[in-house]
Order: structure tokens, then C-alpha cells, then sequence
């Protein structure tokens, strides 16, 4: 007798785990039906995954999505169509949301769910602290994979687009460059002899020039030739203007 027990309370036991691990499951067997809230989000991850292969064709990112959840107080009715959807101004980028809304059932809904898309893909990250206003070196960070949707400004690939440039802010270590954090360097003020380098359709010519404007490297200066014409072109480096014809 007392085996027996002992036999009926280890399954009953294994009954109430079951039920406790897979509790969308469970609600069906209670309510007789699908569970509409455990619908919206296999509708959402079919709808994410191919968003997010289009979005990978144009952008060779290695993407992850964390999907959260629906508010447990709401009850939403039966739908047989459901069509998820991205609400205006919004995009698969960092933390955002997905609606969902049912477009065939009994009455009409809309709902959102957070989502967090991640974007992993090559950058450079601070392996030092950088004060505000140093001149960035080759040296000041290093090559790794980071999450370019984790904040807003556009992660620089390139090392080029960032050497010899000037920090904004105080960097720390561990953060990846991003556009907002770094400016071109002045090179030379107004009123400096610089030389004009104009290059046209087959042909380069040099000559020398006063500086109207302060140089930055990768930004547009004007110059004033010897014969008073003003041109426009792009600063080189802290002697040199490039001007396209």
C-alpha cells in the first residue's frame, strides 16, 4: 500500500513540473483552444527572421533578437489572421518594437512587443583611456567584433576614419569608435600659405594659396589664389587643399 502511494504522488509529482515548465501548454489544454498571446509571438519571430535575412543581403551583420513579452493582463480574442507589423519611424536597430494586430477574428487588435536587435560586425574599440582632445594614434585602439546596434551613431569601420582625428569626449576602454565620438583635426587657421593642388580631366596642376578658412582634415576649406580667384576643396593634410575642376 504504501509503495503504491509513493508511486501516485512521484507521478502526480511529475504532472504539476510538467505543467509548471511549459505553461502556454497548459493554458490550451485548460482553455480547449490556441493561445492567442503564444500565436502574436510565433507570428513576430517568422516575420523578424525574414525581415532580418533581407536586411543581412544589404548589411553582412551577424544579427541577434531578444523578443520580450506581451503585458500578462491583456486577453486578447481569437484571431484568424494575424499581421505583424514595424510602426512608422521605427527599424530593426537596437531597442524598439514590433506591433502586431489582428486583421481577420472576432474584433479587431493591435499590440507591441519590445525587441532588441543586435548587430554584430568588425570594429575598433579603446584599449586606453583617451582625454577629450587628443589626437587619436594607430595605437589607441584595436580590432575586435562589437554590437553596432547598441547605440545610435554609426560605428567606424575603417582606421583611416579615425587616425590623426581628435576626440570629442573622454574614451574608455572597451568602447568601440563611433562617429560622434571623434572630429577632424585643424590642421592650419585662416590666413595660412597652403598649397592648391587642382586636378581636372587629364591633367594636375600646383599652386600656392591663402587659406579664407580654418583646415580639418577630410573637410572643405576655401582658399584665394595669387590672381584673387576663390576656390574650394578638400584639406589633405596641414600644407595641401585638393581642388576638383
Amino acid at each position: 500500500m504504501l509503495q503504491s502511494l509513493c508511486l501516485l504522488f512521484k507521478r502526480l509529482f511529475k504532472l504539476i513540473s510538467i505543467s509548471l515548465l511549459l505553461p502556454g501548454v497548459w493554458a490550451q489544454q485548460v482553455q480547449g483552444g490556441a493561445d492567442p498571446s503564444a500565436e502574436v509571438l510565433a507570428h513576430a519571430r517568422q516575420w523578424l527572421n525574414q525581415a532580418l535575412a533581407q536586411q543581412s543581403q544589404t548589411l553582412p551583420l551577424r544579427t541577434e533578437v531578444v523578443l520580450g513579452r506581451l503585458d500578462p493582463r491583456l486577453r486578447l480574442a481569437p484571431c484568424q489572421h494575424m499581421e505583424p507589423f514595424l510602426p512608422p519611424g521605427s527599424r530593426l536597430w537596437g531597442a524598439t518594437r514590433l506591433g502586431v494586430r489582428c486583421v481577420q477574428g472576432s474584433s479587431r487588435w493591435n499590440v507591441f512587443l519590445p525587441i532588441t536587435v543586435k548587430a554584430f560586425g568588425p570594429a575598433w574599440v579603446i584599449k586606453g583611456q583617451v582625454a577629450p582632445g587628443t589626437v587619436l594614434q594607430a595605437s589607441d585602439a584595436i580590432a575586435t567584433e562589437v554590437d553596432w546596434a547598441s547605440a545610435t551613431s554609426p560605428i567606424i569601420v575603417n582606421q583611416s576614419e579615425w587616425v590623426g582625428k581628435t576626440a570629442n569626449r573622454l574614451l574608455a576602454t572597451g568602447q568601440p569608435l563611433r562617429q560622434d565620438m571623434v572630429r577632424g583635426t585643424q590642421v592650419f587657421q585662416a590666413g595660412s600659405q597652403v598649397r592648391v593642388v587642382a586636378r581636372g580631366n587629364g591633367f594636375e596642376i600646383a599652386a600656392r594659396g591663402q587659406a579664407l578658412s580654418a583646415g580639418v582634415v577630410g573637410q572643405s576649406a576655401r582658399v584665394r589664389m595669387d590672381n584673387g580667384q576663390i576656390l574650394q576643396g578638400q584639406v589633405a593634410d596641414g600644407q595641401t587643399i585638393r581642388v576638383l575642376l
